[in-house]
C-alpha cells in the first residue's frame, strides 16, 4: 500500500472540484485530486454536456424537417433522416474531448490525479481504493466535491426500460415512446429533445404546473411550445408504478383518479440529492443541512480544515455556482481574503424556448418589492429575432422604485441562454435601469431587448 501526503485533498472531479485543484495548483499549493469516475463528473461526462448536443441534434433535425412552413424563408428540404447511434457517437465525441483537455490542464498544472474510490477516516487521512491498488492519503486540507446523484423513485426502480438521464444519454436509439417523470428543466429539456426527433413523450409532474423554479409568463410560452410538439403534458399527476414488459405506466392524480398510459421507456428526473453517503463523512461529525454539507460564505464546514463545494453543500445545484464556490475555496485555502457573496446565479433552462432567470426568484422580489419598477420588451419587436424566423418571448427587467438598481431579469425566447451573462454582470456590478439603458447595443442582436426593456422601465420606450 502507498502512502501520500499533500497540502489539499479534493474529492470529486466535477466543474467544482477540477477547478478547485487547478486553483490550488496555480497558488503553489500541493494538490492531489480523487475521482472514481470520469474527470468532469456528471455535468462533463452525462449531464450538462452531452444534453445540450442532443438538443442541438434534436433542434436541427426538427427545423429541417418542418422547412416547408410558411416561417421557413423560403427554404425545403425532403428527406431528412437521423442516425440514433451517429447522434450519440457524436455526443460522445464532445465529451471525450473535453474530458481530455481537463486531464491535460490537471497534469500542466502538475495536480496528482487518483483514480478510485475516496474513504474519509478523519479530516486530515483517506484512504484511495482503485484499479492500482490502495493509496493513503494525508492532507492539512480537505474540500469535498462529489457532486449530486437523482433521487430514486419511492415505488418504481431503475432497470433496463426506467432511465435515469444519464442512461437516457446513452440511449443508441431513438424511442417509439417515452414516459417523463417529473417536469423540472431536466424532464422538459429531455422532453422536448426526444419529441423533437419523432418520439411520443408525455411528461407525468405532481405538481400543478411544470417548471415550479420560473415565472409563469416564462413557463406559458414552454407549455405553448410543448402542445405544438404533441407532447402529452398531465400536472398534478404522480406516476406510481411500471411494467417494463407492458410498458404500461400507472399514476394518480391528486384527485385520486386513476390512470394509466404505455410508454416504450420511462424517463425518472425527479430531482437530485447531495452525494453525501460513502465516503466516510460519519467519521468527522460536520453540520449537515439534511443529506447537504452546511458551509459559511467561505465554503467552510463546521471543521475549519475541511471544505465544501457545489452540489454537495445543496441548492441550487448549477454547475457554474460550483465553479465560482472553488475559486473561494482555493483563495481561502491560499491564505488571501476569499468570500463568496455573489449577488446574481443565473438559472437556465434549456426547453423551447430557453428560459434565463437572474437575481432575486419572482416571488421572493414581489413580497419584497410590490412597488418595483417593471420594464418588458417583446423579441416581436427585435429585428435579429426576426431575421430568425422566432420572434416568440421577451425580456424583463424588474429594478428598485427609488434606486432603479437592477433587482432581477427574467427572459424567454430562442438564444436567449447566451445573454445570461449580461444579465449576471449587470445585476453583479450594482448596475441601474439608467446604465444599462446608456450602454452601446449592437445591432441588429437579440442583446437589444435588454436595453429597451431599461427603457420601457424608465418611461422611454423606443420601439415599443
Amino acid at each position: 500500500m502507498r502512502a501520500l501526503k499533500t497540502t489539499a485533498l479534493v474529492i470529486g472531479a466535477g466543474p467544482g472540484g477540477y477547478t478547485a485543484a487547478l486553483r490550488l495548483a496555480q497558488h503553489g499549493v500541493a494538490t492531489t485530486l480523487v475521482e472514481q469516475e470520469a474527470l468532469g463528473g456528471t455535468c462533463l461526462n452525462v449531464g450538462c454536456i452531452p444534453s445540450k448536443a442532443l438538443i442541438h441534434a434534436s433542434e436541427t433535425v426538427h427545423r429541417l424537417r418542418t422547412l416547408s412552413s410558411d416561417r421557413s424563408g423560403g427554404i425545403s428540404v425532403s428527406d431528412v433522416s437521423c442516425d440514433a447511434a451517429a447522434l450519440s457517437a457524436d455526443r460522445q465525441r464532445i465529451v471525450a474531448r473535453l474530458n481530455q483537455g481537463v486531464r491535460h490542464l490537471l497534469k500542466r498544472a502538475r495536480v496528482t490525479v487518483l483514480s478510485g474510490r475516496a474513504t474519509l477516516r478523519n479530516a486530515t487521512t483517506c484512504r484511495v481504493t482503485g484499479p492500482d491498488g490502495e493509496v493513503d492519503v494525508s492532507t492539512e486540507h480537505l474540500v469535498i466535491a462529489t457532486g449530486s446523484e437523482p433521487v430514486p423513485h419511492p415505488t418504481i426502480s431503475f432497470g433496463p426500460r426506467v432511465l435515469s438521464s444519464s442512461t437516457a444519454l446513452a440511449l443508441t436509439e431513438i424511442p417509439k415512446s417515452l414516459a417523463v417523470v417529473g417536469g423540472g428543466y431536466i424532464g422538459v429539456e429531455l422532453g422536448t429533445a426526444f419529441a423533437k426527433l419523432g418520439t411520443r413523450v408525455a411528461i407525468i409532474e405532481a405538481g400543478e404546473r411544470l417548471l415550479p423554479s420560473y415565472d409563469d409568463d416564462l413557463v406559458r410560452l414552454v407549455n405553448a411550445r410543448l402542445g405544438e410538439l404533441k407532447v402529452a403534458v398531465r400536472t398534478g399527476c404522480r406516476a406510481e408504478a411500471y411494467d417494463e414488459r407492458s410498458g404500461q405506466v400507472s399514476a394518480t392524480g391528486n384527485d385520486g383518479v386513476r390512470s394509466t398510459l404505455t410508454s416504450e421507456f420511462l424517463l425518472m428526473t425527479i430531482g437530485r440529492r447531495p452525494r453525501s453517503d460513502g465516503i466516510g463523512l460519519e467519521h468527522l461529525g460536520l453540520r449537515m443541512r439534511g443529506a447537504a454539507i452546511a458551509i459559511d460564505e467561505r465554503c467552510q464546514t463546521s471543521m475549519r480544515n475541511v471544505w465544501a463545494v457545489g452540489d454537495v453543500t445543496g441548492e441550487p445545484m448549477l454547475a457554474h455556482r460550483a465553479t465560482a464556490q472553488a475559486d473561494v475555496v482555493a483563495d481561502a485555502i491560499a491564505g488571501r481574503p476569499a468570500l463568496f457573496d455573489k449577488r446574481a446565479i443565473p438559472a437556465i433552462c434549456f426547453a423551447d424556448p430557453e428560459l434565463v432567470q437572474v437575481g432575486l426568484p419572482s416571488h421572493e422580489r414581489k413580497l419584497r418589492f410590490p412597488d418595483a419598477v417593471v420594464g418588458q420588451f417583446p423579441f416581436a419587436a427585435n429585428g435579429r429575432a426576426m431575421t430568425r424566423h422566432d420572434d416568440r418571448g421577451f425580456v424583463r427587467v424588474t429594478a428598485h422604485p427609488k434606486t432603479h438598481a437592477i433587482l432581477s431579469i427574467e427572459a424567454v425566447g430562442a438564444g436567449v441562454s447566451e445573454l445570461a451573462a449580461a444579465f449576471a454582470l449587470a445585476i453583479e456590478m450594482g448596475a441601474r435601469l439608467e446604465d444599462v439603458a446608456a450602454t452601446i447595443h449592437a445591432h441588429p442582436t437579440l442583446g437589444e431587448a435588454f436595453p429597451e426593456a431599461a427603457f420601457k422601465a424608465l418611461g422611454t420606450p423606443l420601439h415599443v
